[in-house]
């Protein structure tokens, strides 16, 4: 979905609490046709009145390796970004860390094969690659998008791809998952599985509100409120909060004559953000960007007041887990 700057613009807001410290543990890079979200992109958001210290990069099936065998090919996005995080770590572009983390794709259906391309993600970003993104998100409707890897059905129950996931923790890479709200049972089978695997539960876990989940907010929300509890239950899942300013979320801001405010979100999103902090603790919670792809409905100064809106009664030390210190520690960034 393309992303509208001018209308974005329409509403301007100063950072709240502008020294805090952020890691921003989700956003991607890519430069497709008629749609770029690169190094310059990212630090005009980042450099937008927040106090973003590093970022975690994730994959998004961007710049593969055309001539690589098949399983090999999306070790070419990873050896761009590795690209991009030099750049960052020069010095020339600001004081922000961009891409101090890596989070690839591997087809863990491949299963025990799939170790050969493991390896050449960790050796083309040995200090920075961190883990595998495998999204399953999946729908029966065709007015729901499935995601960007064509999964297949329950792809997180499946005995190949869970021969694949065993060689995670051998190789010491976390896992970051992204299906909808009615897949959260089986990331609960999956993390209960291998709970030697931290399992990074992206975009709160997808509640989904277009097509055939239009108008039923409520009862969604509650379905969706059994599955996060569940997955709160299994100690090696943390969770981002973030990721409902996507289309499929059914908000539909970016249908609007004018962008919403950071009251606006906040208000919308608080019930989901603070019951996964009230399930989760604030040590297993981080707040996301999820750039650019939520940028369809917000820009990145409005979406990060709207997160400090949601915490702002939260302590000083809570703050810093849930902005800074809990994605540090989760990816590694120390």
């Amino acid at each position: 979905m393309p992303i509208n700057d001018s209308w974005l613009g329409l509403v301007k807001e100063e950072a709240l609490e502008p020294e805090l410290p952020i890691c921003d543990p989700h956003h991607h890079l890519w430069d497709f046709p008629g749609s770029r979200y690169m190094l310059d992109e990212l630090l005009l958001d980042t450099g937008s009145g927040h106090n973003v210290r590093k970022t975690v990069f994730i994959e998004c099936s961007a710049m593969y390796n055309r001539a690589a065998p098949e399983s090999m090919k999306p070790v070419g996005e990873t050896e761009f970004v590795q690209g991009i995080a030099a750049q960052s770590a020069s010095g020339n572009y600001g004081a922000t860390e961009a891409v101090a983390g890596i989070v690839g794709f591997a087809d863990l259906l491949l299963g025990e094969s799939v170790e050969p391309v493991l390896d050449a993600h960790i050796a083309a970003s040995s200090n920075r690659f961190r883990g595998i993104r495998h999204a399953c998100s999946w729908d029966a409707s065709n007015a729901v998008r499935n995601a960007h890897t064509n999964p297949p059905q329950s792809l997180y129950l499946n005995p190949r791809f869970r021969q694949g996931f065993a060689l995670l923790e051998k190789k010491g890479l976390r896992f970051d998952s992204w299906q909808y709200h009615p897949q959260l049972m089986e990331l609960v089978d999956l993390a209960r599985a291998f709970p030697g695997v931290t399992i990074i539960l992206d975009h709160v876990g997808g509640p989904v509100g277009v097509g055939p989940y239009a108008g039923r907010q409520q009862e969604i929300f509650i379905e969706w409120k059994r599955g996060i509890a569940a997955l709160a239950s299994c100690p090696n899942v943390v969770v981002k909060l973030g990721g409902l300013s996507m289309a499929v979320s059914g908000f539909d801001w970016h249908k609007s004559a004018l962008p919403p405010t950071s009251f606006q979100l906040a208000e919308t999103t608080s019930p989901y953000f603070l019951y996964c902090i009230e399930q989760f603790g604030v040590d297993r919670c981080m707040f996301e960007s999820n750039f650019p792809v939520d940028k369809v409905s917000c820009s990145y100064a409005v979406l990060w007041n709207s997160f400090k809106r949601i915490a702002a009664d939260f302590s000083v030390t809570e703050k810093s887990a849930l902005f800074h210190d809990t994605a540090v520690r989760v990816y590694g960034l120390e």
